[in-house]
Order: structure tokens, then sequence, then C-alpha cells
């Protein structure tokens, strides 16, 4: 099987109460396969992290006057995704909103149908969860931002 390599930027998109937005989706090759991930995607040619992630942002969201941040953390998600496989490195940029009103309306088409839910997490409901949510340390890197702040050099996950 021949494995697609992509650079993505992701967010983690904080509102005035400290909760993190999550996407819900599933793989179309295995609906009954879900999991709540980032906001964020790949990045076009020539386009670098932050302009990635505001771009994203924008479209899957609907939200325009985000305050973005620094790197956070930095990771290589391997997966399988409608039949292909995927390399991906991924930086995740801190947001802040005060805008909790989405419209998802502007995602690709072909990605809208496997996002069946926007939701807004604490820490505290990502740490009881027995959902699967990406990445796996969420919870662990979320508490350490907000108790900490960002970090000077970014987490790898």
């Amino acid at each position: 099987m021949t494995v697609e390599r992509r650079r993505a930027a992701r967010v983690l998109l904080l509102d005035g109460r400290d909760r993190l937005l999550l996407f819900h989706g599933f793989d179309p090759a295995e609906p009954a396969r879900t999991w709540w991930f980032t906001p964020g995607g790949g990045l076009e040619p020539g386009e670098d992290t932050h302009r990635a992630a505001l771009r994203e942002l924008a479209e899957e969201t609907g939200l325009t006057g985000v305050e973005l941040g620094p790197v956070v953390a930095v990771d290589r998600a391997d997966f399988r995704y409608d039949g292909r496989r995927y390399e991906q490195e991924q930086w995740f940029h801190l947001g802040r909103t005060v805008e909790t009103r989405l419209d998802c309306s502007g995602s690709a088409p072909d990605e809208r149908p496997q996002l069946t839910e926007a939701r807004w997490w604490t820490v505290a409901e990502l740490r009881a969860s027995s959902e699967t949510v990406y990445p796996r340390q969420l919870a662990d890197l979320l508490e350490r931002l907000l108790v900490e702040g960002p970090p000077v050099v970014p987490v790898r996950l």
C-alpha cells in the first residue's frame, strides 16, 4: 500500500472558559471507527503553519477573529483513512477565541459528511471520556498548557 506523506497545521483552540474545540469524525471506509480530533489540515504549497492554521480554522469553523499563538507541540501521525495510508507531520498551534458559535459549512465538500459533531471539551471531560481522542496525549498537553503556558520549545508528542 502506498503511503502519502503530508504536512499539517492543527489548532488547540480554547474558548474563554478554557474549553478545547474538537471535531468528531469517522473513516468512510470504516464508518464504525470514530474519533475526536483538533481542527486543522494539510499545508498548501508555499504556506507556513501559521497561515495554514488560520485558513483551516476559517474553513472548518467560520471563525476568523482567533488569536493564534505559537506552535506548542509537534507530532508525527501514521494512520489509515478512506483506504489509504498516511504519514503526517503536524504542528499544533495554541489559539484563543471568544466566539464559540461555529459555521462548519466552509469545510471541503468531501470532508463535511465525515464530520459528525463539534464540541468544546474541558480537561476533566477529556480525561473522563472513553472515546478515542487524537492526539492520545491531548488531555495531558492541554492541562500543562493551562498551568504552565506555552513551552519555549514545542513538546514532541
